[in-house]
């Protein structure tokens, strides 16, 4: 099993666990040469609809009420690198601090979230899911909004997707990768 401090340590030099199903869920430390990256700041894009239902407070939001539930459910998907060992790790982090679950519940249920971990003033994405339609967006701009709060200064997002670059996601080098990296782990 990983160890809390290789996660630590690795997410700190820009490297991600991710089990590989086709080998037996066996490890590999992942290091994009692009890296996707959510802008915290004013270019973080929000639909008018989204914006809309967001405000309407229709959904309940929580951080860590269900960590191992979120992560579970991310991993419930026909090709899946969140095995066992990933989740058992995460959840030990979560106790730690380090892992969080940004949770959107309607009714009692758990209708969306994603998950990742926060180091200093980054906080890497990891993975995200919907029972609800647009539960998981509504768990991203909750995820933003905690982070501006909180003077993060990153969102790693590890691979680009259609449904991040909605949000103003986009791609950068490894090196400029690196730099706002190191100068999101600096103390403060």
């Amino acid at each position: 099993m990983i160890s809390p401090q290789e996660i630590i340590l690795a997410y700190s030099q820009g490297y991600f666990p991710m089990a590989h199903p086709d080998e037996g869920n066996k490890i590999y430390w992942h290091f994009p040469h692009r890296r996707a990256i959510i802008p915290i700041d004013h270019n973080f894009k929000v639909s008018k609809n989204l914006k809309k239902l967001y405000e309407k407070n229709i959904f309940e939001l929580n951080q860590n009420k269900d960590f191992e539930k979120v992560i579970r459910k991310c991993a419930e998907r026909d090709e899946t690198w969140i095995s066992e060992e990933i989740i058992e790790t995460y959840c030990n982090l979560n106790k730690l601090g380090f892992a969080h679950s940004f949770e959107v519940w309607q009714n009692g249920k758990l209708a969306g979230g994603l998950y990742g971990i926060a180091i200093n003033k980054a906080f890497f994405g990891e993975s995200m899911f919907f029972e609800v339609s647009n539960a998981s967006k509504i768990a991203l701009i909750y995820l933003v909004e905690t982070l501006r709060i909180n003077k993060f200064k990153l969102l790693d997002s590890q691979y680009l997707n259609s449904h991040i670059e909605q949000f103003g996601a986009y791609e950068i080098s490894s090196d400029k990768y690196l730099k706002l990296l190191k100068n999101a782990l600096k103390k403060h």
